[in-house]
C-alpha cells in the first residue's frame, strides 16, 4: 500500500473517527512517522510506550491504539482496497501527479505535465485593444465577472503566483462571495466550512479584500516566457538597445556579494544581489564598490537597491531607492520582510530592452529578489523560508461535503481547470437592439466558443489596462481593495433579492475602460 494511502487513511481515522481538529491530526501523524509508525497497522501491532512517546498523552495515545485495533479487525486499515471511494476535489477523472511537485495526491494533482506544460495548457486569451474593447458589450451573471477580476488582480498584487494559482483562489473568492450572498439571501442558513474550523491552522491570504484559507504547493517551481542563465548564476550577455554587449562580471569574493540568476525577457535583463549590512552608513559603500568591480553595471538602466537592518534599540530600519524602476523599492522591501531578511542589502539591476513588459515585471524582479536572498542564505549555512511559495486556494466546503458523505478527508482544492472553463464559457455577446427583436443566425458550437473566448480576452484586456494604470502608484493591498470597488461598479445590474440569484445583465467593457487612471 502507499504512503499516501497510509496518511489518508490515518487522517480520516483521527478526524472523521476521533473528531480530531484537522491541524491536530497532521501534527499527531507527523510525531507519529517521526517513531516509524505510519499506518494504522504499524500502529495497532506496535508497543503502546512507542505510541505514547509520539503523542506525549498516555490516555490519547490508548485510544488511539484501540482504534487502530478495531480498524484492523474489521478490515478498514486500507487493506480492502477497491472497496473505499478514492478521493476527489471535483468531477473531474481523477488526474495524474504534475513531476516536481503537487504530490498530495488528497488535493487531485494536475496531469503528467512539468510545471511549464500545466501553466501553457491554462493560458487564458487577451486582447488589449482599447477601440475593439470600448465598442463591446457582453452579457453575463456576477460570479465569472468577480472570477476575471481576481485572477488579472493577482498577476499584480501577487505576481509570483503561476496561472494555475490564480484561477484556483479566484475561484475560492467566487465560492466565498457566493456563498455569502447566499446566507445574506437566506438560501443558506446553515454555518460555513470556515467557521467550523475546517480552514484551522492554514494559512491565509487576502483576495479582493477576502480572506482565503490556502495550501502552499511545496517545492512547485514556475517561471514565465523568460529564460534564465541557470549554469552562470554571475555571468551573463546582454546586448543593450544600443547594440553594445555588457557582460555582468563576477563579483569578486571579497565583497560577499550573492547573486540571483539573471533573468531576461523581450531584450529586458535582470539580476539581483545581495549582501550583509551591518549599519546604514555602510550601505552607500558597498554599492560603490559593486559598481567599480563591475563596471558594466553602470551600463545599466536601472540599478535599484532596498535594505533592512537591526538597529541596537530593536527595531528594523529599512530604506530603498527605485533609480527610476518605478516600484520596485517597495517591491524588494515587501519580499525581504516575507524573507524576514535582516541586516541586508538588496541591488536588483535592470538593462531595459525597449519593450514594455507588464505585470511580468513584478514577477521577475521578486524572483529575482528572493533568488538572490536564497543565494545569500546558502552561503551563509542557513535555513530560512522564503515567502512567496505558489499555493492552492482550498475548497473548504468540498472538504466538509465530502468527509460527511464518503468518509474521506483531504485537502480539497479548487481546480484551475474549472476555473478556467466557467471563465471560457460565461461571456456572451449582448444582444442589439435590432437583434433583440430579430432571431440572432444560429451559430454553430465551435463558432460560439470561439466568440465567447474573443470576449473573454478582451474583458480580460479592459481589467489589465484599468491595473496597469494604478499598479505604480498603489501598494498591492490598496491595488486589491480598489479592485473589488471597481468590480462594484462595473457588474451587472440584476434583480435584488433571490430572484437576482444567477441572473445576466449587461456589461458594457468601455465603463470598466473609465477607471484607468488618468495621466
Amino acid at each position: 500500500m502507499s504512503a499516501q494511502q497510509d496518511l489518508q487513511d490515518l487522517l480520516r481515522l483521527l478526524t472523521v473517527g476521533r473528531k480530531i481538529p484537522m491541524l491536530t491530526a497532521m501534527t499527531h501523524i507527523k510525531a507519529l512517522q517521526a517513531v516509524n509508525l505510519r499506518s494504522i497497522k504499524d500502529i495497532a501491532e506496535s508497543p503502546l510506550p512507542a505510541v505514547e512517546s509520539a503523542i506525549n498523552d498516555a490516555k490519547a495515545a490508548k485510544f488511539l491504539q484501540s482504534a487502530c485495533k478495531a480498524a484492523v479487525k474489521r478490515g478498514d486499515d486500507g487493506g480492502n482496497t477497491g472497496k473505499r471511494p478514492a478521493p476527489s476535489t471535483s468531477g473531474l477523472p481523477a488526474p495524474k501527479r504534475a513531476k516536481g511537485g503537487d504530490t498530495n495526491e488528497f488535493i487531485g494533482g494536475p496531469a503528467e505535465m512539468s510545471p511549464q506544460e500545466l501553466e501553457s495548457s491554462l493560458e487564458l486569451p487577451l486582447c488589449m485593444d482599447e477601440e475593439r474593447i470600448a465598442q463591446t458589450v457582453l452579457q453575463t451573471n456576477r460570479a465569472p465577472l468577480v472570477l476575471a477580476f481576481a485572477v488579472e488582480t493577482l498577476r499584480f498584487t501577487m505576481p509570483e503566483q503561476p496561472p494555475s494559482s490564480r484561477l484556483s483562489l479566484g475561484q475560492a473568492v467566487v465560492s466565498a462571495n457566493s456563498r455569502s450572498k447566499a446566507v445574506s439571501l437566506g438560501l443558506d442558513k446553515g454555518p460555513s466550512a470556515d467557521s467550523e474550523g475546517w480552514g484551522e491552522g492554514q494559512p491565509r491570504v487576502r483576495v479582493l479584500g477576502r480572506e482565503l484559507a490556502v495550501l502552499k504547493r511545496g517545492g512547485y517551481e514556475w517561471r514565465g516566457d523568460e529564460t534564465i542563465d541557470e549554469n552562470k548564476p554571475d555571468t551573463q550577455t546582454h546586448t543593450q538597445s544600443t547594440s553594445t554587449t555588457a557582460t555582468l562580471e563576477a563579483v569578486p569574493p571579497k565583497n560577499s556579494w550573492a547573486a540571483s540568476q539573471p533573468v531576461t525577457l523581450k531584450s529586458s535583463t535582470f539580476i539581483g544581489r545581495a549582501t550583509h549590512l551591518a549599519d546604514p552608513n555602510q550601505r552607500r559603500h558597498l554599492i560603490q564598490s559593486l559598481l567599480d568591480a563591475n563596471p558594466n553595471l553602470k551600463t545599466a538602466t536601472h540599478n535599484a537597491w532596498a535594505y533592512r537592518v537591526n538597529t541596537p534599540g530593536g527595531r528594523i530600519r529599512e530604506e530603498s531607492f527605485d533609480d527610476g524602476e518605478s516600484g520596485c523599492g517597495d517591491l524588494m522591501l515587501r519580499v525581504m520582510r516575507d524573507a524576514g531578511a535582516v541586516d541586508t542589502l538588496v541591488v536588483l539591476t535592470r538593462w531595459f530592452g525597449g519593450i514594455m513588459l507588464g505585470p511580468d515585471r513584478w514577477r521577475i524582479m521578486r524572483n529575482c529578489v528572493n533568488n538572490a536572498l536564497s543565494e545569500r542564505l546558502r552561503r551563509g549555512g542557513h535555513e530560512v523560508t522564503l515567502g512567496g511559495e505558489a499555493v492552492w486556494g482550498l475548497d473548504l466546503e468540498a472538504a466538509r461535503a465530502k468527509a460527511t458523505t464518503v468518509g474521506v478527508v483531504g485537502m480539497q482544492i479548487h481546480r484551475p481547470e474549472s476555473a478556467r472553463a466557467y471563465l471560457l464559457k460565461s461571456f456572451t455577446t449582448a444582444p442589439t437592439e435590432g437583434e433583440e427583436k430579430t432571431p440572432k443566425k444560429k451559430m454553430t458550437v465551435k463558432a460560439i466558443e470561439a466568440e465567447k473566448a474573443e470576449n473573454l480576452g478582451l474583458l480580460l484586456g479592459a481589467i489589465r489596462i484599468v491595473l496597469e494604470s494604478w499598479a505604480d502608484y498603489l501598494t498591492p493591498a490598496e491595488l486589491d481593495k480598489r479592485a473589488w470597488s471597481w468590480y462594484i461598479a462595473v457588474r451587472p445590474e440584476v434583480e435584488s433579492g433571490p430572484g437576482g440569484w444567477g441572473a445576466k445583465g449587461t456589461l458594457r467593457l468601455s465603463e470598466i475602460l473609465k477607471l484607468k487612471r488618468s495621466v
